[in-house]
Formats: structure tokens, sequence, C-alpha cells
């Protein structure tokens, strides 16, 4: 896709945004709502395949792309951002070795606008070490698997059409350690959703929890082969997942500067007659505020650019992208809300919403702290798993 064809798909994205998304976000928050109504029309305009290899029907974008289509939802509904971004993410692992009854069953579907997919890999007992799954795997004859476990915080838990669930072997012949990816079925038999989710911020996500209680699973919806889970978590899931982050939350920064700017432009004191826009800390807090937005995103399409270029030490800056990012979001909202003061503050406002979405930034996993421990290993030539 040329340039002016992906300036169009991002139009397309915006226009969303803004007539769709924006008009939901509030009750989307204070209901605690999946976001159906901006998801049903991302994928109405066929940006369900947004990920997906044009070979395969889909638009064939990278990285990139999915940074800059969740900054746009971002700017709008976080939770919104997110879901379709997760989306996205469980798109892209089921692209990465397709078989052609997968691409028939579920690639085509996603790229029609029909399915809807998403990551299922957290768990309670292993908490941020989402590539140490503990959810088993037996094969229970030559052509189906059985999967028992629980997920946690499973995004657009029980509004998917189909989960990537990663699972152990349960086999006591297997290979210590040998995890793997599959395709679970929305309608498979043995799936049960915990309550729905009720969080601080994010709260459209459906984060919900999946107990597989002996789950049949077809072998065929097996991604790439038994034990293939961690090239996927390190080639796919991890770079297209922080991205989606990155992009999310770089929107939410990015509008709650917008907020600051536009109430320090319109906000006079009757007394003087004087704007705050006037006030020299303020321009200069404002100043400081856009640098920072501004330089976390040219790292985030840079990161974002690289990994879609094949560059080899690309992870290393999409690992700094969501870590410098998570720092900007909750920064830039704090500061937001301190200069557009009581207004700000009030409880229902815009940037109330955003304080409590930015939160999420460094708490979603890998968080900040994990990251930031895997970047200096990179740096240094070490393993990133070796503790």
């Amino acid at each position: 896709m040329d340039r002016q064809d992906f300036a169009s798909l991002m139009l397309k994205v915006q226009d969303i945004a803004e007539a769709v998304v924006a008009p939901n976000a509030t009750a989307v928050d204070a209901e605690a709502g999946w976001p159906e109504a901006g998801i049903r029309a991302l994928q109405r305009e066929g940006l369900g395949g947004l990920v997906v290899p044009a070979a395969y029907g889909g638009k064939g974008h990278g990285l990139y792309a999915l940074a800059r289509a969740c900054e746009i939802l971002g700017q709008e509904c976080a939770s919104t951002a997110i879901c379709f971004g997760m989306h996205c993410v469980g798109s892209s692992v089921i692209s990465a070795n397709a078989t052609p009854d997968q691409q028939a069953r579920f690639l085509a579907p996603i790229c029609e606008g029909r399915h809807i997919t998403t990551l299922s890999l957290s768990e309670a007992g292993t908490g941020v070490h989402f590539y140490l799954p503990q959810t088993t795997m037996e094969a229970v004859s030559d052509d189906a698997f059985s999967l028992t476990g629980n997920k946690t915080f499973v995004t657009n838990g029980g509004k998917a059409d189909s989960y990537v669930v990663s699972v152990v072997a349960a086999s006591p012949e297997a290979p210590i350690g040998q995890f793997s990816c599959i395709v679970v079925p929305a309608d498979a038999e043995g799936i049960r959703w915990g309550a729905n989710w009720e969080g601080l911020g994010m709260r459209g996500n459906s984060s919900r929890t999946m107990e597989l209680q002996g789950v049949r699973v077809p072998r065929r919806n097996l991604l790439g082969k038994e034990g293939d889970q961690i090239w996927y978590i390190f080639n796919v899931v991890l770079p297209y997942f922080l991205i989606a982050m990155a992009g999310t939350f770089l929107g939410a920064a990015t509008t709650a500067l917008e907020e600051a700017r536009r109430h320090l432009s319109r906000r006079y004191h009757t007394h003087t007659g004087s704007s705050l826009a006037q006030a020299s800390v303020l321009q200069h807090r404002l100043g400081t505020l856009w640098g920072m937005v501004e330089r976390t995103r040219r790292l985030t399409y840079h990161a974002a650019a690289s990994f879609d270029a094949g560059d080899p030490d690309s992870l290393t800056a999409v690992m700094a992208a969501k870590v410098e990012v998570a720092d900007c979001v909750v920064t830039v909202v704090n500061e937001a809300m301190t200069l557009c003061g009581g207004i700000g503050y009030r409880k229902g406002s815009r940037l109330h919403r955003l304080l409590r979405d930015a939160r999420a930034a460094h708490l979603m996993s890998p968080t900040t702290d994990i990251l930031r421990v895997w970047i200096g290993r990179a740096l240094l030539g070490q393993p990133l798993l070796s503790d």
C-alpha cells in the first residue's frame, strides 16, 4: 500500500474515532461496557484485517499502522483502542504461520469483518510472567486436544469469536516447558467466564477470567508446532502487543495535553482580564509537556517502523517505546489536571477518565519494571529470560 492509500486508511480510523468512538466513550467508561459500536464500525471498514497479510485477504500492515490506529482511537477512548489492538495482536499471531485451513476458518472472516479474536495468555499463578502458562494441553485423540486451566485479564473476554490461548504440554513424556499456542473458538464446550471487569480505568476492556474445563479443541487449531510459544512471544506477541499499548496510551497523552492547552487558552481572570495563556510559568510547563509527548511519539513511530523494516535490534526500541509512553502518559495527565485546576479535577471530567485509564500503562504486562530489565539485558547481550 502506498503512502496515499495509507493516509486514506488512517482517515477512515479518524472518521470512526470522531463519529462513533467519541460519542460512546463516556458511556463505555461509566457502564464498563465493551465498546461494540466502535469495534463493529472498524470491522465494517475492513480494518479488522489491518495486520493480516494481503495474501490472506488483509491490509498487510505491521506495527507502524497499528501504532497510528491505536493512537487515533486512544485519543477518544483508550478502551476501544486496546480492544481493537488486542484483536490485531491475536490476528498477527494466527497469521504468522497460518495453515491453509486456519486461513480459511479464522483469517478470512477476520478480514471480512465477521470475526474478532484476542489473546488469552495471563494467569493468576504466574502473574506478569505471561510467557509461562500453567494451563495444560493434553492429546485426547489423533485429532483433538483437551485444555484445562484458568486465564486472567482476557481483553475482549466473552466478546471475541476466538481466543489465542497459551498452554503447556500435559503429557509426562513431553519436554519440560513445552509451551504452545492454540486457537480456541468462543463456542467451545467447557469455557466459563468470570464476572465482568470492574476496573478503576480501562473499564470497557471486558477484561475477564476465562475458565477452561476440559475444553476440546481440534489439533488443526494449533499454531505452528508444539512447543513454539516462546518463538511467538518474542517474534509476534511482544512487539505487536507493546506497540498496541504504546499507541493507545500515546493517544491518551495527546488528548490530555490538548485539554490543558484549551483550558489555558480560554481561561481568563476577571479581576485582571489577562489570559492564563499569557503566564510565562504556564507557557513553560505546557511546552515541557509538549516536548515529552512529541519525543515519545517519535520513539514509538521509529520503533514500529524499524520492526517493520526487519531491523534486528528493533525489539529493544519497541520495549523502550512502551516504557517511555507509560511514563509519559501518567506524567502528562497528572500535569494537565494540575494546569486545569478544579475544572479538570472534578469527577466526570475528561481528565478524570484519562487519569484512571493512564495508570494501567505501567501495570499491563510486561510491566515497566520488567521491560527496563529486559532492555538492559538486551543491551548487555544477556538472555531476556535469564531468571
